[in-house]
Parts: C-alpha cells; sequence; structure tokens
C-alpha cells in the first residue's frame, strides 16, 4: 500500500504538470504536425541524454522494439488530435473531453488484461463523462473540436492499456525512448510530405522556449514518471487521476486567456463528478495490484 501511495502522489504530480500541456499547446500556434515532432524529438533527445548519464541501458527485443515503435505511432497520433482540438476550440473544452479517456480504458483495458469488464470501471468512467456534460454547454462552433478530443481520448486510453503491459517486462526510459522514437520517424515522412520544414526555421525564441519546456518537463520527465507509476498503479487508477488534468488546466487557462475561456458556475458542480471519481476509485478499490 505505501508503495501505491508513493505512486498515486508523483501520479498527481506528473498530471498537474501535464496541465500546463495545454497552455503550451495554445501558445505555439503553427502547424500541430510540427508542434507535435519537435515535441517528440526534444523529448527524445532529453530522454538519451538521461539514460546516457545513468548508465542506462539501450537494449530491448527486436520483437519488443517493434511494438514500442507501433505504440509510438499512437502517442503521436493523441497528441494531434489533442492539439488540433485546443487549436480550433479552447483549452478547456480539449480537456474537459479528454476526461473521457477513463471510460475508454475501462472498455479496452478488459482486452490486454484478459479480465472480466469491471463494472465499477465503467460507472465511475460514466460518472466523469456525466462531469464533463454538467460542466459544458458546447457551441456548435465547437463541435469538430469535440470529436478530435474523443479520437484524442480513444488514443491515449490505447496507448495507455499497451504501456500497463510493457512496464512488467521493459524498463520505462526505454520505453519513452522508442515510443518518440516512433512517433517522430512517422511525423517526419508526414511532414515531409506537407512540406512544411520551413516552419521550423522561422520559429522564434520564445516558440523555442516554450517547445523546450513542452519537450523536457512536460513529455520526457512525466512521460517516464507516468509509465513508472504503472508498476503499482493499474490503467484505470491512472486515468482517473489523469481526470483532474482538465481541472488544472482550466484554472491556468482562466488565468491566462480570461474571458475566452470563461465557464458557467455549471462548471463547479462538473468538477465536483469529476473529483468523486477519484475519491471513489481509491475507495472502491480492495486489491492494491489490480
Amino acid at each position: 500500500m505505501k508503495e501505491r501511495n508513493k505512486a498515486l502522489v508523483l501520479l498527481h504530480f506528473i498530471v498537474f504538470l501535464w496541465g500546463f500541456t495545454g497552455i503550451l499547446g495554445k501558445e505555439l500556434n503553427f502547424s500541430v504536425t510540427v508542434l507535435v515532432f519537435l515535441r517528440m524529438m526534444v523529448a527524445l533527445i532529453s530522454i538519451a541524454i538521461y539514460k546516457y548519464f545513468w548508465k542506462k541501458s539501450f537494449v530491448v527485443s527486436r520483437f519488443d522494439l517493434l511494438k514500442l515503435l507501433f505504440v509510438g505511432v499512437l502517442t503521436a497520433a493523441h497528441w494531434l488530435c489533442f492539439f488540433y482540438s485546443i487549436h480550433i476550440s479552447n483549452v478547456s473544452t480539449a480537456l474537459a473531453v479528454i476526461s473521457t479517456t477513463a471510460f475508454f480504458v475501462a472498455l479496452i483495458s478488459p482486452m490486454f488484461t484478459r479480465k472480466k469488464f469491471v463494472w465499477k470501471e465503467l460507472a465511475l468512467g460514466t460518472l466523469v463523462t456525466a462531469g464533463v456534460a454538467v460542466i459544458f454547454n458546447v457551441e456548435m462552433e465547437y463541435a469538430w473540436g469535440i470529436v478530435f478530443a474523443l479520437l484524442a481520448a480513444l488514443f491515449a486510453a490505447i496507448f495507455s492499456s499497451f504501456n500497463g503491459k510493457f512496464i512488467r517486462t521493459i524498463h520505462a526510459s526505454n520505453i519513452a525512448f522508442y515510443e518518440m522514437l516512433g512517433g517522430s520517424l512517422v511525423l517526419v515522412a508526414v511532414i515531409s510530405f506537407q512540406q512544411e520544414w520551413n516552419i521550423i526555421s522561422e520559429l522564434s525564441s520564445y516558440d523555442w522556449l516554450l517547445v523546450i519546456l513542452l519537450g523536457t518537463v512536460t513529455t520526457a520527465f512525466a512521460f517516464i514518471a507516468s509509465v513508472n507509476v504503472m508498476k503499482h498503479l493499474s490503467p484505470f487508477s491512472c486515468a482517473i487521476a489523469i481526470n483532474l488534468e482538465p481541472v488544472y488546466t482550466i484554472v491556468l487557462a482562466l488565468l491566462f486567456y480570461g474571458q475566452s475561456e470563461y465557464m458557467r458556475p455549471l462548471f463547479y458542480v462538473g468538477a465536483v463528478l469529476i473529483l468523486s471519481s477519484v475519491w471513489l476509485e481509491s475507495l472502491l478499490r480492495k486489491k492494491p495490484s489490480t
């Protein structure tokens, strides 16, 4: 139980860091494909430096390498959908819809663990979805933003379930390194096809500062740490805690962007529902390892 509690504390700190991701993504107002590529490349270099100085092995089996590269593509797809959703709607809407990740995990995770569907997890996932519905009276102009945020949540649920399985046999830094590599390689092809390489040379010093923060603090560190906590927490427990991310991000968005991110009083009702799902998940869980 002690290790699980430590993992929970670390996870909530990671989620707080992730709360800045939407703000950074909103500030970096250029091609989403280039943005995700730079995020993954900065993270890849940061992880490589970490592994080199801490003498961590890069060795994985050929089969594991192929699996990690594939999941890296799913991770890239998640971030592409996430940042695109922010750019065509607003930070608050995108992050709220991302909360449905827990619901998708409840549906998908049993396929990876070969366990029966846990109905209490589906119920908690539904509670989160209800919280999202209460918080937002979404305008039709944000319809596509919601669609892409839902796709981002689905991709997040899939790669989280994969990583929950990988961490049993593969070191967290190797998972992060090769997944960043897999996503980066695919994005090289996409950017070449779209002929967007010139965008990188046009970035300002401010853009590069934000990209480095995005790639190191909220990606490299947070990604390795989030995979590591899966040694003690289930994918669903992680997804439920991550539902606090929109709460952190919306508060930050209000501070940074004011009226454009203003939410109605019902937001607090929805926030209580989301927070309740986190509390109820801990209360209902009987076995720390499940």
